[in-house]
């Protein structure tokens, strides 16, 4: 039944359907092993999950052989069936963030389809897989695409609980937070819990919110999903655990920066417009008027979700741009159900002509940049994307132009198709050339230095630099320590004249493999 409903929808609105799966396809699949794994992040959860298959130890995360209480444990056990069926490789460390994607897409498309009908849940569905920052984290072997998919899929079913009043959505938003719980711990159940609080207190109706909060099937079936692996690992590393996880990366990460991640009050405020990105105008009609989404209970909802998110983390002492793409998602439905008051296709594709149109100066900028940039190793890095943006770069930047142009003055398509196609070329950009651009200049030279290592036999340690995804291309563990003559030493070039002498045996963009000598070099 529910097959043959979607089947019928698909055929209504065929090409929205298409534009969503072209959105879907670009952003999370096409190239998706093709970049060289990003360092910290990316280089880290791969390299737990490397040396979790290497240990045998499935309960335990370690990083460089050193206990990693950074995050819990499911998705390492996702990348690790991905790399037991594909190998050790960007691809496989990488599905399971681009599924996981495609799934926060989709729940979007169901909830929105349920609530609004199929046209407007396409849109939205579109909206969210083809903006910037979902691009970006929909295709990062890290936790986060697994975290929002789930807090999508906890705060779409409470809504639907709230409003039809069937305990089938209740259970299901507790086993999505259960997992939650086991992607990145307490805020899987703080964001869920505060928007829910909020939306009921809105209405008047907390009795509703907190009898939900306390159903014992509900709970139940959290603590049978989450409990298990906390118990195991409390049991297994004692104390160590309570404050690597709960104390420093969860109550410090907030109370105060860690590793230097600060930002003002108004950090995400930019990084809001750069991650919605090509939807400029979507986002920016929104606010055109207040009473009436506030009048909405749907957006109503959606508003709440992104605003305690928006504050809550602008007054975080740690703060990261992806932290606020736990709100995202209630923007997006807002944008959907906003899109038909737009009225003009000029002033709606006016940011993405303008992107695209800037995209061609992008290397040029970059090459005279450069030579301003103080720091000797970033001076480098930049200084070498130029060659990497070809006459395909330049081709498609063009073609992009031109067919926003054709979309701009196109009267027989409608405008959120318009802005789907809009999306649809953004992400084809990220996917093609900007991520690869960018992965092979500051991460291919560390891949490349790497396997040298590993062709060779070189025991290397890591000096001045923190590349979790050299040990994962090389395929050992490598300390870090200060060098002395006769190491082996993976360092930043502009450290090197530290060192009482030394044999360049690999060099490229700021990144150097040598062996330390008594003399000079």
């Amino acid at each position: 039944m529910i097959a043959a409903s979607l089947s019928d929808d698909i055929r209504t609105h065929r090409g929205f359907a298409l534009l969503l799966v072209a959105a879907v396809a670009m952003s999370f699949f096409v190239g998706l092993g093709d970049v060289p794994l990003f360092d910290l992040d990316e280089g880290a959860f791969s390299e737990a999950t490397r040396e979790m298959l290497e240990r045998g130890d499935y309960i335990s995360t370690y990083l460089n052989g050193v206990p990693r209480y950074d995050k819990p444990v499911l998705i390492y056990w996702l990348q690790a069936v991905s790399v037991l069926a594909f190998g050790v490789n960007e691809f496989a460390f990488r599905l399971p963030s681009a599924l996981c994607a495609t799934l926060w897409a989709a729940f979007v498309f169901l909830f929105v389809r349920r609530l609004r009908g199929p046209r407007l849940a396409f849109i939205a569905a579109g909206f969210t897989a083809a903006a910037a920052g979902i691009t970006v984290i929909g295709r990062a072997a890290i936790a986060d695409a697994l975290l929002n998919m789930l807090i999508v899929a906890a705060l779409t079913s409470a809504y639907l609980y709230f409003r039809e009043g069937n305990k089938a959505w209740l259970r299901a938003a507790f086993v999505a937070i259960g997992f939650g719980l086991l992607a990145k711990g307490p805020v899987a159940v703080l964001v869920p819990g505060a928007v829910t609080f909020l939306y009921c207190l809105s209405k008047r109706d907390l009795r509703n919110w907190l009898r939900a909060m306390l159903d014992p099937g509900g709970i139940a079936l959290l603590i049978a999903i989450a409990a298990p692996w906390y118990v195991a690992q409390y049991l297994k590393e004692g104390d160590a655990f309570v404050q690597g996880f709960f104390m420093k990366h969860n109550v410090q990460r907030f109370s105060a920066p860690m590793h230097g991640f600060d930002g003002s009050l108004f950090f995400y405020v930019p990084w809001l417009f750069i991650a919605t990105l090509p939807f400029t105008t979507p986002l920016l009609n929104i606010v055109r008027n207040p009473r009436a989404i506030w009048a909405d209970d749907l957006q109503r909802f959606c508003l709440i979700w992104f605003a305690f998110v928006f504050v809550f983390f602008s007054l975080s002492g740690t703060k990261l741009p992806h932290y606020a793409f736990y709100g995202y998602t209630g923007v997006f439905i807002m944008m959907a159900l906003n899109v038909d008051r737009l009225r003009s296709s000029y002033f709606a594709l006016l940011p993405p002509l303008l992107l695209f149109a800037a995209l061609a100066a992008v290397p040029w900028i970059l090459e005279r940049v450069a030579p301003n940039i103080k720091d000797p190793y970033y001076r480098e890095v930049v200084g070498n994307v130029r060659e990497f943006f070809g006459p395909g770069f330049y081709t498609f930047a063009a073609a992009a132009v031109a067919v926003t142009v054709a979309l701009i003055a196109a009267k027989r398509i409608p405008l959120p198709a318009k802005l789907m196609a809009a999306g649809v070329l953004h992400a084809t950009a990220l996917a093609l050339f900007i991520l690869p651009a960018v992965g092979t200049v500051q991460q291919g030279p560390i891949k490349e230095a790497a396997l040298l290592a590993r062709e060779r036999g070189y025991e290397v340690i890591l000096w001045s630099v923190s590349t979790p995804s050299f040990i994962v291309y090389s395929g050992r563990l490598t300390p870090r320590r200060d060098p002395v003559p006769g190491d082996i030493v993976l360092s930043k070039v502009k450290r090197l004249g530290e060192l009482p002498g030394y044999e360049t045996l690999y060099r490229k963009n700021g990144i150097a493999l040598v062996k330390v000598t008594e003399g000079p070099p």
